[in-house]
């Protein structure tokens, strides 16, 4: 078992590379080493602390945010670590490189990182192909898999909707959830899809196409759309008030088919002002997102009522910030950043006190 004293040990050695060169690494052991006795280094048990929501029973509260397994090579290996959910991606219909390198840093006296990768993946049929490889699925009561779905930087913001059905198309009959992903700052006006109208209509042209594949597969895969840390109290009204109108009736989610998850990076640097890299353009995460999402759950919580599915994300870097999500008003948690900085022991920590808190 990869303990805290061992990634203690470890960790220099990582964070003498480039973040990219590092992260490339790792899930190049991870890969090469799942479902092989050598899994036993990193392997943890998984904390039986179950929730249901949007219609899903989920092992733990505790899952992996997308973008650290963005082809989807490291299911089996991400699961070995006692995660109550994995979500991989973000994938697109077609390949892209994403940005130009260097693309990921390192803000270590703030716990944080910045990224502009730019949806780097080798696209939808490399990656559903990588999801059917995965053994943990096969397992009964095994954790559940999100599979988060992105737009190619070369198609028009006008013709987005077009990307998401294609990679909701591919990725349904595979996915306990999918992620629709409008909220990564490295992708040209991406973020433009928050907005009430854009939102309005890819919603209800995913809710459209969804309906055609549940008659299809006889299943109903609940879809979940990222939004950003960064928007103003109005905006985050107006996306209520949208998600209100065509998600629920009453305070009840139509047929336990949507949820959120709040949040992605932020292009704020107030946090991070004077720091190494504070300057690089691209998104914010680690403990400086931790407060900016939480308020930002809070205000959803308040707007859309109990009973609609909130996954937050943002800053979790101990098993208290992992509960201060849940106090906001999240159902389940995600982490990324904060496994970066303190290793897959903070998973245990954190399922741990998410069921304490609860009990």
């Amino acid at each position: 078992m990869l303990n805290a004293l061992s990634y203690a040990l470890l960790r220099p050695w990582l964070f003498g590379m480039d973040a990219e060169t590092a992260h490339e690494k790792t899930l190049h052991a991870l890969a090469s080493t799942q479902n092989t006795p050598l899994q036993w280094a990193y392997a943890q048990k998984q904390i039986q602390d179950p929730v249901v929501l949007a219609g899903l029973r989920f092992p733990n509260r505790v899952g992996l945010a997308a973008g650290l397994d963005k082809n989807a090579q490291c299911i089996d290996a991400l699961a070995a670590l006692g995660f109550g959910f994995v979500e991989v991606g973000t994938v697109t219909p077609k390949g892209q490189p994403g940005n130009p390198k260097p693309r990921m840093f390192r803000l270590p006296q703030a716990n944080a990182l910045i990224n502009r990768l730019g949806f780097n993946n080798e696209g939808l049929a490399a990656f559903v192909q990588n999801v059917q490889k995965a053994r943990c699925r096969q397992q009964a009561g095994s954790m559940l898999l999100g599979l988060n779905i992105g737009k190619n930087a070369s198609t028009p913001i006008e013709q987005a909707a077009d990307d998401y059905l294609t990679c909701l198309d591919g990725v349904y009959p595979y996915a306990d959830y999918v992620t629709v992903n409008i909220s990564s700052p490295n992708t040209q006006n991406l973020r433009s899809l928050q907005s009430d109208e854009a939102l309005e209509a890819l919603l209800l042209a995913l809710s459209e196409r969804r309906r055609a594949l549940a008659q299809v597969h006889q299943r109903r895969v609940p879809l979940f759309i990222k939004i950003a840390p960064d928007l103003d109290t109005d905006q985050i009204d107006l996306l209520a008030k949208t998600l209100r109108r065509l998600c629920m009736t009453g305070d009840q989610v139509n047929d336990h088919a949507w949820g959120l998850i709040a949040t992605n990076t932020t292009l704020s640097r107030e946090a991070v002002q004077g720091l190494p890299h504070a300057s690089e353009t691209g998104g914010l995460s680690g403990a400086p997102v931790l407060e900016k999402s939480n308020a930002v759950i809070r205000q959803l919580r308040a707007a859309l009522g109990k009973n609609f599915p909130i996954i937050g994300v943002g800053g979790i870097l101990s098993g208290a910030d992992a509960v201060s999500k849940i106090e906001a008003g999240a159902d389940v948690v995600q982490i990324y950043t904060g496994l970066i900085y303190r290793g897959p022991a903070l998973v245990e920590e954190a399922a741990l006190a998410l069921k304490a808190a609860a009990a």
